[in-house]
């Protein structure tokens, strides 16, 4: 590695497994000091083992992700990067999804990068600089086929959002933000919404086909993108929302 983040205060949000575990790997290996957090203590402490510290934060809580953020500040004196990963992911029709269901993944998937952005940019604010990187999705830009991502997709549509306001406002005080928008990426909550199909070995060889790349990501390759976008490489980018989808918003039909 070549040390792009070396030294610098880095939070990961949602580390316990998948995409997060990749981040706050990748993150650590290219020199940054890394907090992270999950609600799943027993995964989140064993992703940060030897790679950096652990805290338990329920990202759906404002005062959690406060404390999070000031903590990631007493240990490192200052806040460099923030990637706001942790989601959950309900696998429902429009007309079946319950207001409750709706809460709980507007709750952690938009709330959950809310609180990470208000409370990052105050840190960084007073250092002067600093990355922000929101995991959003494919799903906020195209319509799930199956229909069962709705909640998900509204949510991630409104970290997309999010992520522009903040690029705008906060840019000439040093501060960047961005958006990464994956496809699928083969982590546990992916596996969860092929495991919900009729036929989930079906559906998951319906979606490779439909990449041009002819394969789901790995979490490690999402996580470089993270990585590009919170270093010194992307210094004059901001306001975007990073693709990185296999190709698949390429394909015409």
């Amino acid at each position: 590695m070549s040390g792009r983040l070396s030294g610098r205060g880095v939070v990961v949000t949602g580390v316990g497994s998948g995409l997060g575990r990749a981040l706050a790997t990748e993150f650590a290996a290219e020199g940054a000091k890394v907090l992270g957090c999950d609600v799943n203590d027993e995964a989140g402490a064993e992703t940060m083992k030897d790679i950096g510290a652990y805290r338990h934060t329920d990202v759906s809580r404002e005062a959690e992700v406060e404390a999070l953020v000031v903590d990631a500040v007493e240990r490192f004196g200052r806040l460099d990067v923030m990637v706001n990963n942790a989601a959950i992911q309900v696998e429902e029709q429009l007309t079946e999804t319950t207001e409750e269901q709706l809460d709980r993944v507007l709750a952690v998937n938009l709330k959950g990068p809310f609180f990470g952005c208000k409370y990052a940019v105050r840190a960084m604010l007073d250092s002067g600089s600093g990355s922000i990187v929101n995991i959003a999705s494919i799903a906020a830009i195209l319509g799930n086929f199956d229909g069962v991502l709705a909640a998900y997709g509204a949510a991630k549509g409104g970290v997309m959002a999010l992520t522009k306001t903040i690029a705008v406002r906060y840019g000439r005080d040093g501060i960047r933000c961005n958006s990464v928008c994956p496809g699928d990426i083969l982590t546990p909550m992916v596996e969860a919404y092929f495991a919900a199909a009729e036929d989930p070995a079906a559906l998951r060889a319906q979606a490779e086909k439909e990449y041009p790349l002819g394969r789901l990501a790995q979490p490690q390759e999402i996580a470089r993108t993270a990585l590009f976008l919170a270093s010194d490489d992307a210094c004059f980018v901001t306001g975007h929302d990073l693709v990185a989808d296999g190709g698949l918003l390429a394909v015409a039909y």
